[in-house]
């Protein structure tokens, strides 16, 4: 028990003053504490403070028979204070606490009850007065036995205590106070207060205090009878605890007030610390989801590792998951209510509890072993624990030096006043107040000291991201809140060389950490050598891989920017320049706000409106020198979005925008290059005015906008409209001859609030808007130029405008001068034998202008297809027409088709359907359209074959079969079949054009790139549209043979139409898809006999073939009873096709195609095993028939397949999926090695002989595989024969499968194909599990 003497002052229990020498001495190893023998003794009066103090040991040895041990202690603890010995820290903040005596003889130690928090010591002190009245008090209480008051006396009779909240109420009822045990602790406890006397190191063991759970009345009862005959009883024994699973329960239910667990767990702390304490270790371990509970005797009597280890051993092993780790909303609100508790209590024992030395040594230590186990759930909750107990010493010390520092400034002010003035008992209260908080502080920084030593450097580094960004993220609180301890190069090197985690979460914890601190101008001028040390890494961490890391990085960067002047070089600030261009909008948005403020922020802030005006054009120059620089210049979009949250005002500027671009003459520094990159930026404004969304591929996130954004996008959008409606003319007038100015102007009405026209009364500037418009397609023939005339149009004309006559009458106007112009150009063309240039130019103009508008317009009632048809047929018969006129013309025909079809759908759904005559003269008009197409097809000019093909698909999918489905049966008449020739020359274009060699990109290596990038895009549009056709059934499904059989040569280019294809198909008819890959393998086959006759077997072509074989089989994976039929067939028509003889009976080629059965034997691992059974005994039954043949090199490949057919012997059972997986994989890695070597297993190929050269086999087409009248049944009977078998058979064939895979497979494929390899091992990892599932439902 502490006491207090005739100052105040706490002392020990032995008479000694608590300072922390006195703890040393007392608490070695061979001391042990005895009950104070004044209890019933009245208290001495002081003796001469002059007097000598006694040693230590004297005290201790005199402590048992003191009589007057009072008045002996206050004189040697004011000794003690001379000599610059400190008392105990935080005993000022018990002065109010008074002693008690024994109620019964013969028992230990007295008990003692805390205080409730609101008796605490206020903040500052006490008053000089109120220190005066308890040194009064304490002499009177010398002078008379020491009584404890009436509210602390443990009687029987006392009033109960009040009831526990349910959150807590399964502890047990509150009972009076009982005798602590003794104070020797269990096994390493004095040791460990040793070393809290001094520096604590690394890893300072920390004292460990035994804990329990209050006991029952009558128990307790009991306990206390046993312990008055014995006062060494209460040290022997201890009920066990209730555990800390109520404390847990309410954190987790949530419904609880934080504040009050806390308050109900520091009541029964107060009651009973030790049981007190292992309520709050038991809620820690719950916390880490393990079952176990620390029971008193554990505490008592095993060392903090082994009663981890104990835990550890009643962890759940079948689940890796604890609470910590759970993303579920009930854990997660666990989670914050963990971390609320340890902070709530932190704040609430701020006064008395945390300088009591046994809860947060106890804790800290508990938290230490925890972090360095090696069980990740303790490390975790503990490392989360400590952190954030960390973070509540820190707050608590900010508030200590502060208050130090306020009584340093007290004390000074004093001092200074003269000596007239001066309060002695002011001073001395005053001093003693500033060494109370300068003991405090010391305390809590050797707590802290503990926590960062004995966690923070261990678990930093952790192997769990999640710990590492916990240390980090606190550490960071640290520094901001206790920036005079931790802001110091000892302590930032941990966050600098985490900038290099391996991990974003870590880095991304780094980074906002560094924020807080350099947000703080102040605390980054003390960052100078950190910033030297680790700025390279922050200014490279702006290209990092996580794009949430990049943007945090580049926001520090712009923290550093405004806070530490000439830091970043100009090399730095390039490399983030690039970032506002970026596809992530948080990226380029970070990136923009760094260009904003390093080049573009204006220098000071404008009040006058011309100098906002003066300050606008300086951000719209340097602006435009940035843009012109950076060498972006068709990205003007992304640099505003980019650049609008930061400076959207001087981007809405449009009196400053619009006033550059008209002045005359141009202003200084104003070019045509600047005048381009201007109008750019203007529209891209006005878009991002009016839209508010981020340019076509920049991924925003963004939510939808709010009832406030889009009432203040409406008003910037009027003010817009009302400043361009007026000037669009004018800068239409002014750069009306500039191809590139005028389309970016065009697009300027469709973000116009076009309303305004007519309900501002601005009609007048709609009619010189349409009349630029049509001056400037008469200027123009650009498809740009006219395709953005014909936009803007079509947004003038919607019947909802009230100017909507005064648009349309305008246009029709416009079209009937271009109808005239066009029958009198047509008219002369066909007349006359010779055509001159100058015609034709004009006549090209004319088609160009009227097929632009018709792509937008309605011109029916002009009747522009009869022309045409004219035209591109005399184009067909006599090749007179030149390429500029047949290409619009063959444009204007198609629209004109569409739009009359565009009638009869609206007619057949709201109003009378078309006549039958109407079906049939629009189907007569399709009819000769696609043959003049396809006549066009064959023409020695590429860009007419391109436009035809592209035209063909086009309206061949759109009066495909699915024309007349949906309610639209009456359209039926008009549905137009495409005849197997057509199909053929489609996919021969795409053999000439898309699949050529020339095409291929080793050929394109002198090109630039620019234009390699658009004819690549320009050929997956035309490959894209005949896949099209293939998807929606307008032509066959063995004509996509021609594109399937390129997929792994053209993998880079057009693998994912491919791809998107293959799937599309399985789904129509898996028969004819499984029959349309076969027919692939064919046609590759037989092309490479005829170019390099058999020897071509051995070429590395042939290995492709096989590589595109194996990937073909890949596609049989997934759904294997489904394609069970097709594969079937697929392997039997491959056995045809490869004992298939030449054409002529007395040739001596023999069997040519008998390698293909090598490309079937990639099929063969996707067979279920009854169908490897029956192929087999098929093979057997077709090689028979050409027994003749046996000596030729080609038998080899029987010999593959045969062996892919074979169940493997010596094999009892069927491999596991497991191993499945591991052999495919090993399988995979090995294959190329192993073709290569001399002595791997299967057969090889190289010692095959020669065989005569193949001269005849078809190129194209589609073979006959059909069954023959020598096949016994037909193919449903070849399935229903599988039974027979038995079952012997094909559990044999089911134990060999991967054995014949990895020995029989020929691993020759070259590294340059292996393009999907990563995809093939998914695909047949997932297969493995349901390949026996299927084979188990089938037996």
């Amino acid at each position: 028990m502490y006491k207090l003497n005739n100052k105040g002052e706490s002392i020990a229990p032995c008479g000694m003053p608590h300072t922390k020498g006195w703890r040393v001495a007392m608490l070695s190893p061979s001391t042990t504490l005895r009950p104070p023998p004044w209890r019933k003794e009245t208290q001495a009066p002081a003796s001469n403070p002059t007097d000598a103090p006694a040693p230590a040991e004297t005290l201790r040895a005199a402590a048992p028979a003191c009589s007057s041990a009072p008045a002996a202690l206050h004189h040697a603890q004011a000794q003690q204070r001379r000599r610059g010995r400190r008392t105990v820290p935080g005993a000022r903040a018990h002065l109010r606490r008074r002693p008690r005596a024994g109620q019964a003889g013969g028992r230990g130690q007295a008990a003692r009850r805390f205080p409730p928090r609101s008796s605490a010591r206020p903040v500052g002190g006490a008053s000089g007065a109120e220190r005066q009245r308890r040194k009064d008090a304490a002499r009177r209480g010398a002078a008379r036995p020491l009584r404890r008051p009436p509210a602390m006396s443990p009687v029987r009779s006392s009033p109960p205590a009040p009831p526990r909240s349910p959150a807590l109420r399964g502890a047990g009822g509150r009972g009076p106070a009982r005798p602590r045990p003794s104070p020797e602790g269990p096994p390493g406890v004095q040791a460990a207060r040793l070393g809290r006397a001094g520096k604590r190191g690394a890893r300072a063991a920390l004292p460990r205090r035994r804990s329990g759970a209050k006991r029952p009345r009558k128990q307790q009862q009991q306990q206390e009878a046993e312990a008055e005959a014995s006062p060494a009883g209460d040290a022997q024994t201890r009920p066990e605890p209730g555990g800390g699973g109520n404390l847990f329960e309410a954190v987790k239910a949530g419904k609880s007030a934080t504040e009050s667990v806390v308050d109900e767990w520091l009541e029964s702390y107060k009651e009973d610390r030790e049981l007190g304490f292992l309520e709050l270790l038991n809620f820690l371990v719950q916390s880490c989801g393990c079952r176990g509970v620390v029971t008193f005797e554990m505490l008592k009597s095993l060392q903090n590792s082994q009663i981890i280890q104990r835990l550890t051993e009643s962890f759940d092993e079948d689940s890796a998951e604890y609470p910590l780790s759970l993303n579920t909303l009930a854990w997660r609100r666990f989670q914050r209510g963990f971390c609320e508790v340890i902070a709530v209590l932190v704040r609430h024992i701020q006064f008395d509890i945390v300088y009591d030395e046994y809860l947060m040594d106890s804790l800290i230590a508990v938290l230490t072993g925890m972090s360095d186990s090696q069980v990740r759930a303790f490390r975790h909750t503990s490392t989360l624990a400590a952190m954030k107990l960390m973070t509540g010493l820190v707050h608590v010390a900010v508030r200590v030096s502060l208050q130090k520092d306020n009584s340093q400034r007290q004390y000074e002010a004093e001092r200074a006043k003269g000596l007239s003035r001066q309060a002695p008992e002011r001073l001395e209260g005053l001093l003693e107040q500033r060494r109370e908080f300068q003991e405090k502080q010391e305390e809590l920084e050797n707590l802290m000291n503990a926590v960062f030593k004995g966690i923070f450097v261990h678990r930093y580094r952790d192997l769990v991201p999640e710990i590492r960004s916990i240390c980090v993220e606190e550490m960071g609180q640290w520094m901001q809140r206790y920036s005079i301890s931790f802001l110091t190069d000892g302590y930032l090197k941990y966050i600098g060389w985490t900038l290099h985690d391996k991990q974003g979460e870590v880095r991304l914890k780094c980074l906002q950490a560094l924020q807080g601190l350099y947000c703080n101008q102040e605390m980054a001028s003390r960052m100078e050598l950190f910033t030297s040390r680790f700025k390279e890494r922050m200014v490279s961490m702006a290209l990092d891989k996580e794009p949430q890391v990049a943007v945090e990085a580049v926001r520090l960067l712009t923290l550093i920017l405004q806070n530490m002047e000439e830091v970043l070089r100009d090399s730095d600030c390039e490399n983030i320049f690039p970032l506002v261009y970026a596809a992530s909008r948080p990226l380029a948005v970070a990136a923009g706000e760094f260009l904003y403020k390093k080049l573009l922020a204006p220098e000071d802030c404008a009040r006058e409106e011309e100098e906002r005006h003066e300050g606008a054009r300086a951000f719209l120059q340097r602006l435009l020198s940035f843009f012109i620089e950076s060498e972006f210049h068709d990205h003007a979009t992304y640099l505003v979005d980019s650049l609008w949250d930061c400076a959207a005002a001087l981007l809405k500027d449009w009196q400053v925008l619009t006033g550059l671009l008209l002045e005359e003459p141009p202003a200084e520094g104003i070019g045509d290059q600047q005048e381009s990159a201007l109008i750019m930026i203007l529209v891209a404004s006005m878009r991002q005015t009016a839209e508010g969304q981020p340019p076509v591929g920049r991924i925003s996130g963004k939510k939808a906008l709010t009832a406030r954004e889009r009432k203040a996008q409406a008003e910037d959008r009027l003010k817009l409209t009302q400043h361009l409606i007026p000037l669009l003319p004018q800068l239409l007038a002014k750069f009306s001859a500039d191809v590139e100015k005028v389309v970016l102007l065009l697009e300027a009405p469709r973000y116009f609030d076009l309303t305004l026209y007519s309900t501002g009364r601005l009609e007048k500037y709609l009619e010189l808007l349409v009349a630029q418009l049509w001056e400037v397609v008469e200027k123009h023939t650009d498809k740009e130029v006219l395709e953005a005339a014909s936009r803007t149009l079509s947004g003038l004309c919607h019947p909802e405008f009230a100017f909507y006559s005064r648009v349309d009458s305008a246009c029709s106007r416009f079209v009937d001068h271009l109808a005239d112009k066009f029958q009198h150009e047509v008219a002369e063309l066909l007349q006359s034998s010779v055509v001159e240039e100058e015609d034709v130019y004009s006549l090209a103009a004319t088609l160009k202008r009227i097929s632009v508008f018709q792509s937008a317009y309605d011109l029916t009632p002009w009747c522009f297809f009869e022309p045409c048809i004219h035209l591109l047929r005399r184009a067909v018969d006599t090749g007179e027409v030149p390429k500029q006129v047949v290409i619009p013309a063959m444009t204007c025909s198609h629209f004109s088709l569409l739009w009359e079809l565009t009638h009869f759908s609206s007619f057949s759904s709201s109003g009378p359907p078309p006549s039958q005559v109407q079906l049939l003269s629009l189907k007569d008009k399709v009819t000769s359209f696609c043959s003049l197409c396809q006549s066009c097809l064959f023409d020695h000019d590429y860009d007419i074959q391109e436009q035809a093909f592209v035209l063909l698909s086009d309206l061949l999918l759109i009066f495909g079969p699915q024309l007349a489905q949906g309610g639209q049966e009456v359209l039926q008449a008009l549905v137009y079949q495409a005849e197997p020739a057509l199909q053929s020359q489609l996919a021969g274009f795409l053999m000439d054009h898309i699949f050529s060699p020339a095409q291929a990109p080793e050929s394109d290596e002198e090109e630039e790139e620019e234009l390699q990038i658009e004819r690549l895009h320009q050929r997956r549009i035309l490959l894209a549209g005949f896949c099209k056709l293939i998807v929606y059934g307008v032509v066959e499904l063995s004509a996509a043979s021609d594109v399937f059989k390129h997929y792994a040569k053209f993998y880079n280019d057009y693998g994912d139409i491919i791809k998107e294809t293959l799937n599309r198909a399985r789904q129509i008819d898996r028969a004819e898809w499984a029959h349309t890959l076969l027919l692939s393998l064919q046609q590759l086959l037989t092309q490479l006999l005829l170019e390099q006759g058999p020897a071509g077997i051995e070429s590395a072509a042939f290995l492709e073939i096989r590589d595109l074989a194996r990937r073909f089989s890949l596609l049989f994976g997934l759904h294997r009873l489904q394609n069970r039929s097709a594969l079937v067939t697929l392997h039997k028509d491959g056995i045809k096709f490869a004992f298939q003889e030449t054409g002529s009976p007395s040739s001596k080629l023999g069997l040519v195609n008998l390698p293909f059965l090598e490309l079937l034997s990639e099929f063969s691992p996707r067979l279920l095993y009854p169908d490897k059974a029956l192929l087999l005994s098929y093979l057997k039954k077709i090689s028979q028939a050409h027994a003749s043949h046996r000596g030729e090199l080609c038998w080899a490949s029987f010999t593959v397949y045969q062996h892919s057919l074979i169940p493997q012997e010596g094999v009892s059972s069927p491999p596991s999926s497991a191993t499945k997986k591991r052999e495919g994989s090993a399988t995979k890695r090995r294959r190329l090695e192993e073709s290569s070597e001399p002595g791997s297993s299967g057969l090889h190929l190289d010692s095959r002989l020669q065989t005569p050269l193949l001269t005849s086999t078809a190129l194209k087409g589609k073979p006959q595989l059909r069954w023959g009248s020598q096949e016994s049944g037909s193919q449903s009977e070849f399935l229903q024969r599988q039974p027979q078998l038995g079952s012997e058979y094909f559990q044999e064939g089911f134990q060999s499968q991967k054995q014949q895979e990895d020995g029989h497979r020929q691993g020759r494929r070259p590294d340059r194909l292996l393009l999907m390899e990563d995809e093939e091992d998914m695909i047949e990892q997932e297969t493995s599990e349901e390949e026996e599932e299927e084979v188990e439902i089938l037996e």
